[in-house]
C-alpha cells in the first residue's frame, strides 16, 4: 500500500480493560493480587526443586523451566498493564511495543514446547516403566529443555525482525490491553505478507506441531491405561498425569480461542485473552503444588510398607522395624533379610525412581 503523505506513527495508544475509573481500581487490585501469587508461587516451586535432591529428575527439570517460562511471561504482560489502569495516557513506543511482542513470543513458544516435552517424559513413565530411566537420560531431557527455549528465541527473532519493517500510519488504537503481533498487523499501512506469512509459518509448525505431539503422546498413554486390569493400577497411571493434562487443557485451550477469535476488542475475547496471558500462569504452579503434595506425600506415604509414619512432626517406622536385631515379641522370623537405612538416607528416595511396571 502506498504511504502517500501519511505521518509514520512512532506510538500507540491501548484502550485497556475499561474506561470507568471505579472498575480500573478494582481490576488493578485483582490482577496485583494475582501477578504477586504467580510470581510467589513460581518461585517458591523453582526454590523447592533446587533444594530438594529427591526433585531432581527428568519430570521436575522440565517443571521448573515450566515455571520459569511462566514467571517471564507473566511478568512480560502484568506490569504494563497495571501501569495502564492507573495511568490516564495509556501509550506505548513502537520500539517498547516490539520489544514486548519479542518476549511474549520467546516465553509463550517455549512453553508449548516445554509442555510437548513433559508429554513425551510422561508418555515413557507410563508406556515404557521398565525401559523410563534409559529412554529419559539426562543428555535427553536436557536436550529438549534447552531446544524448547532455543527454538522460542528463534521464532521470536525472525518474527520481530520482519515487523521492524512494517511502516504504521494514522491508526494507532489498539482495542486490548496488551501489545501482540495480530493486534499490530492490521494497524499498518505497508504490505504486511512478509510478516504474515512467517507468523502463520510459526503458529503452525510452534503451536500445531506441539499440539499434535501432546494429542499422539496422550493418545498412546491413554490406551495404555485402560488396557491396565486393576482400577487401582489405572488410578495411579492417571493421577502420573493429570496435572500435566490439566496445564495443556488450560494452556492450548485458553489460546486457541484467544487467537482463533478477531481482535475486536469484546469482551469475551478479553477475557480469554486474560485467562491465557494473567490466569493460566498462576495456576500452573498451584495445580503441581497441590499435585504432588497429595500424590508424592499422603498418598505415597499411605500406601508404602517401607516409609516412615508422620505423626506430630515425628517419623516412626511401619513395623517390622528397620533396626538391625530387633524385633517386638512374636514377630515371626522375617523371610528377606532386610537391610538398615543409612543415617541421613533420602526417605522420600523411592517416589522419584525410575517407574516400575504398573499393576
Amino acid at each position: 500500500m502506498a504511504l502517500g503523505n501519511h505521518s509514520t506513527i512512532t506510538e500507540f495508544l491501548l484502550l485497556g480493560l475499561s474506561a470507568d475509573p471505579n472498575i480500573r481500581a478494582l481490576l488493578f487490585v485483582l490482577f496485583l493480587g494475582i501477578y504477586l501469587l504467580t510470581i510467589m508461587e513460581n518461585l517458591m516451586l523453582l526454590l523447592v526443586i533446587r533444594a530438594d535432591s529427591c526433585l531432581h529428575t527428568p519430570m521436575y527439570f522440565f517443571l521448573s523451566h515450566l515455571s520459569f517460562a511462566d514467571l517471564c511471561f507473566s511478568s512480560v504482560i502484568v506490569p504494563k498493564m497495571l501501569e495502564n489502569l492507573l495511568s490516564q495516557r495509556k501509550t506505548i513506543s513502537l520500539e517498547g511495543c516490539l520489544a514486548q511482542v519479542f518476549f511474549v513470543f520467546v516465553t509463550a513458544g517455549t512453553e508449548a514446547c516445554l509442555l510437548s516435552g513433559m508429554a513425551y517424559d510422561r508418555h515413557a513413565a507410563i508406556c515404557r516403566p521398565l525401559l523410563y530411566g534409559q529412554i529419559m537420560g539426562k543428555q535427553l531431557y536436557m536436550h529438549l529443555v534447552w531446544g524448547s527455549w532455543g527454538l522460542g528465541f528463534l521464532d521470536a527473532l525472525i518474527n520481530v525482525l520482519l515487523a521492524v519493517n512494517m511502516v504504521f500510519c494514522e491508526a494507532k488504537i489498539i482495542h486490548h490491553y496488551s501489545y501482540e503481533m495480530p493486534s499490530l498487523l492490521p494497524l499498518s499501512c505497508s504490505d504486511i505478507s512478509r510478516s504474515l506469512i512467517p507468523l502463520l509459518c510459526s503458529t503452525l509448525l510452534h503451536g500445531l506441531g506441539n499440539f499434535l505431539l501432546v494429542f499422539l503422546s496422550y493418545t498412546h498413554i491413554i490406551s495404555n491405561i485402560l488396557g491396565i486390569s486393576s482400577t487401582s493400577g489405572r488410578s495411579k497411571a492417571f493421577s502420573t498425569c493429570s496435572a500435566h493434562l490439566t496445564a495443556v487443557t488450560l494452556y492450548y485451550g485458553s489460546g486457541l480461542l484467544r487467537h482463533l477469535m478477531p481482535n475486536s476488542g469484546s469482551p469475551i475475547e478479553l477475557i480469554f485473552s486474560v485467562q491465557y496471558t494473567v490466569v493460566t500462569p498462576m495456576l500452573n504452579s498451584l495445580i503441581y503444588s497441590l499435585k504432588n503434595k497429595e500424590v508424592n506425600g499422603e498418598r505415597s506415604l499411605r500406601d508404602s510398607s517401607d516409609l516412615p509414619q508422620l505423626h506430630k512432626g515425628q517419623a516412626r517406622w511401619k513395623r517390622p522395624a528397620f533396626t538391625e536385631g530387633r524385633r517386638e515379641p512374636g514377630d515371626p522370623e522375617p523371610s528377606v533379610p532386610v537391610t538398615p537405612q543409612p543415617r541421613g538416607a533420602c526417605a522420600c528416595s523411592a517416589l522419584h525412581a525410575a517407574p516400575t511396571a504398573l499393576p
